[in-house]
């Protein structure tokens, strides 16, 4: 086992982030059967003492499933209409499916006007903490009936993948877990070409590695390789380690804490 993936074994408090792409179809309605066996192994983790935080993209596209919609609107406006309803229906969903199994979900809704703001992001930590100590696994999103950040998927949380980098930094955890729909970061795009390799370990996000990430995302999501390279600069300055992989099976949770060599790590090689 390689001394990164040795480090991320002792990890206590623990950043979880999935997109849309995890939560859905391809044809846009929710994956109830992976949301549930994600509160499952998220739940599982919590009840060995780890301190989780999920952080969740999909309250435009759960919206869509929910109203029934076919494809996703064009406007803004009708965007952040959506994300109300949808942001309601995921609640309702992680509440109910994280109860099944014994734990309690709290919702915190953010905006880059929060994490910027000294004060109030203080008064944001200290309510992540609260929630932690008292066992209740935070369930975090973008707040998209007030913020066109992640709508407009300009240079901002991108998809909550900058998001759950900020929120890790912000909460000082020892791991993040993007789960996305590639099973890692790959010298060139696996879907164009298919010579292209995954990289195991990346320790320094160097220009030859930004040469790498393409900026396309999935049909359902809108986060690509850019914002998951993105966070994983915010992640590495911020000594958190951040790991990026498959999330169709999220039992590959479990694999990843026990220090399995899945997906791509990137991890401060001095540990700093």
């Amino acid at each position: 086992m390689s001394w990164g993936r040795e480090v991320i074994k002792n990890s206590k408090r623990i950043v979880v982030k999935v997109g849309t792409s995890t939560l859905t179809y391809d044809n846009g309605k929710i994956n109830l059967g992976r949301i549930d066996k994600l509160a499952r192994v998220l739940s599982d983790l919590n009840n060995q003492d780890k301190e989780i935080i999920l952080v969740s993209s999909g309250a435009i596209g759960v919206g869509c499933s929910k109203l029934n919609l076919k494809e996703r609107p064009e406007s803004i406006r009708e965007k952040q209409a959506i994300a109300a309803v949808g942001q309601c229906e995921l609640m309702h969903i992680y509440s109910k499916l994280f109860g099944e199994y014994g734990n309690v979900v709290g919702q915190i809704l953010l905006t880059r006007a929060v994490v910027e703001d000294e004060h109030i992001r203080n008064n944001v930590t200290n309510t992540f903490e609260t929630l932690l100590e008292k066992g209740i696994i935070p369930v975090v999103n973008e707040n998209d009936t007030v913020s066109i950040d992640e709508i407009r998927n300009m240079l901002n949380f991108g998809d909550n993948d900058n998001l759950s980098a900020i929120v890790a930094k912000l909460v000082k955890a020892d791991l993040l877990i993007i789960l996305s729909d590639i099973d890692g970061f790959y010298d060139s795009d696996p879907r164009v070409n298919e010579d292209s390799k995954m990289l195991k370990e990346i320790y320094e996000i160097t220009p030859e590695i930004e040469e790498c990430a393409g900026g396309a995302g999935s049909a359902q999501g809108t986060g690509g390789m850019k914002t998951k390279l993105d966070a994983a600069k915010v992640a590495i300055d911020a000594g958190v380690g951040m790991v990026l992989a498959n999330g169709k099976d999220p039992s590959i949770l479990i694999d990843i804490i026990q220090g399995e060599e899945i997906g791509t790590l990137f991890i401060n090689k001095k540990g700093e």
